[in-house]
């Protein structure tokens, strides 16, 4: 596996492009996000809710079998997808 460093987050472009016509799935991508960010995340740099460089190589190298691979949108579109019907069912 690559360096943590080197594992690309899904950026804005590709988020935006799979939520933003999507107004079924805002609400499942802002509460999946706030899931990655890491407890306490204004203590250490870069100062912003992001997530963990490291995890995300992880999912990217379990998705993928690389950890520098870019998320595609249908992979997150997929996922939130899941993340609501999953969410939904646990709720009855």
């Amino acid at each position: 596996m690559k360096s943590p460093k080197s594992a690309p987050a899904p950026t804005i472009a590709t988020v935006l492009r799979v939520v933003g016509p999507k107004p079924s799935l805002w609400i499942t991508a802002f509460r999946e996000a706030r899931r990655f960010v890491p407890d306490e995340w204004w203590r250490s740099r870069p100062y912003l809710p992001v997530p963990d460089p490291a995890f995300l190589a992880f999912r990217s190298e379990t998705q993928y079998g690389s950890g520098d691979h870019a998320v595609e949108p249908h992979d997150l579109e997929v996922w939130l997808r899941w993340c609501r019907s999953e969410y939904q069912r646990q709720r009855g």
